[in-house]
């Protein structure tokens, strides 16, 4: 996965450098601006069993920044803010890997440096008993969530350090 470009941002922006739990690493670039979710869409995801993207709706695209071609074949971290902490993503997959749906609040990263939030429900495939990969649905958060998502997720990440 290649580092965020600077011609892809606009205006400024703060660096910061992701290591992924499979040891990539990645340089993102980062805004303080948040792109509103939008009402009544539903962002759709599938992906294999390793978090690599195989499917990404219209909302999907639209909400990232990203096409679709850039988007599908990618691990679905591509879009990990760093404001997220480790704790949060480790519990999804120890949920999801047990076969059970994930419910959360996520701060995803755009290609343009720019931040939207999503309740997230991931949920496993399975197919003749065997997990063969998973779909995210994302709706539009409440702000009062999102606000206390914000308070947790700093202090997790405090902890972190």
């Amino acid at each position: 996965m290649e580092d965020m470009r600077p011609e892809d941002v606009s205006g400024d922006y703060r660096e910061a450098e992701l290591t992924f739990y499979d040891g990539t690493r990645r340089k993102v670039l980062v805004t303080d601006e948040e792109v509103p979710y939008p009402d009544g869409k539903l962002i759709v995801s599938r992906t294999d069993t390793k978090g690599v993207i195989t499917h990404a709706n219209q909302a999907f695209v639209d909400m990232s920044g990203y096409t679709e071609d850039e988007l599908v074949g990618q691990p679905h971290y591509i879009l990990r803010h760093p404001d997220m902490p480790r704790e949060a993503f480790a519990d999804l997959w120890n949920v999801v890997e047990n076969r059970q749906q994930w419910h959360g609040y996520v701060k995803n990263l755009r290609k343009d440096g720019c931040h939207y939030w999503v309740y997230a429900t991931v949920i496993p495939n399975v197919r003749d008993g065997e997990i063969v990969g998973y779909t995210s649905v994302r709706r539009k958060p409440s702000r009062r969530k999102v606000e206390e998502s914000e308070a947790l997720y700093a202090s997790m990440r405090g902890e972190e350090d």
